[in-house]
């Protein structure tokens, strides 16, 4: 992997997202990828406990990468600059956490989330291993900032390309692209995750031919595949999940352990194999998805 494609530790958040398209559009397939954002603020280094190898263990490390075929396909694929660890976009805009922050939260903070109080709210507290990432508190004003101008403007520019692709095609799949730990720290002892988790919100978020139809090219390729175990899709899949309003949406989890050095984070020799493969998983997708539910092909 090119040096300039590995973790840029320190940089500033201008632009904070970016947007692959393609030359022409021509399937209703958009790609997102909110975690896999590398660029560290040199503030938010500052204010953290912990070095920047820890803090990158929240990371989907490199799933922007594994998935940049996709505009060669038709498909747009948006996807983070900024880390998890900084803000995650895969929550309510305002699950944030009481122990957080030194003044009182406003009132339309959700403060009792069940992933708020697990410490993984829009801003966490801790990284996965359940390391404190502060210090000390935050100023709200600080993290209200954070929303204001990373998170708004991201899912402004998803919500665009999802309507958009709606109105050019009658109907829009997002395939929320993310990685997981290959094994479940807390199991005793740790117990391996299969290869790939398909997240449909158990059946309202997506129609289940689309996701019968991507299990059964991963399990053809010979990965093990799990539905909604354990993983049945976050925030995106469930915000923007509307089948019966024309937008499907499906969260495609990875394990890390087919392409990754979970210690050192360096890319395994798997990388460019599951590359690969997820480029056959796109090429049939984006192919056959208007059969699939009799939708019609983009116009030549």
């Amino acid at each position: 992997m090119p040096a300039r494609e590995r973790a840029a530790i320190e940089g500033e958040l201008t632009p904070s997202f970016q947007i692959n398209r393609p030359v022409h559009i021509t399937t209703p397939v958009v790609f997102c990828s909110p975690h896999s954002g590398r660029i560290y603020p040199k503030h938010f280094l500052e204010q953290s406990a912990l070095d920047p190898r820890t803090l990158r263990r929240s990371e989907d490390c490199y799933v922007d990468l594994l998935y940049n075929c996709a505009p060669d396909y038709g498909a747009p694929l948006i996807a983070a600059l900024f880390p998890r660890a900084y803000l995650d976009l895969n929550r309510e805009p305002y699950e944030l956490d009481p122990c957080l922050f030194g003044s009182k939260l406003p009132d339309y903070a959700n403060a009792q989330s069940t992933r708020v109080l697990g410490g993984l709210g829009t801003i966490a507290r801790i990284v996965g291993d359940g390391t404190e990432i502060y210090e000390g508190k935050l100023s709200l004003a600080a993290g209200l900032a954070r929303i204001e101008g990373l998170y708004h403007p991201f899912h402004d520019a998803l919500r665009e390309l999802l309507d958009d692709t709606r109105l050019s095609f009658g109907h829009a799949l997002l395939i929320d692209c993310h990685s997981m730990p290959s094994n479940s720290m807390l199991a005793s002892p740790p117990r391996a995750r299969p290869d790939i988790v398909l997240g449909d919100r158990f059946g309202t978020s997506c129609d289940p031919q689309i996701v019968g139809f991507l299990r059964a090219v991963f399990e053809e390729l010979g990965y093990a595949v799990h539905i909604n175990r354990p993983y049945a899709g976050g925030f995106i899949t469930e915000h923007y999940g509307r089948p019966t309003l024309g937008i499907n949406a499906v969260q495609v989890e990875i394990n890390r352990g087919l392409y990754l050095d979970e210690k050192s984070l360096e890319p395994l020799p798997g990388f460019e194999r599951l590359q690969s493969d997820l480029e056959t998983v796109v090429a049939r997708l984006t192919s056959s998805l208007p059969g699939l539910l009799h939708w019609p092909a983009a116009a030549e």
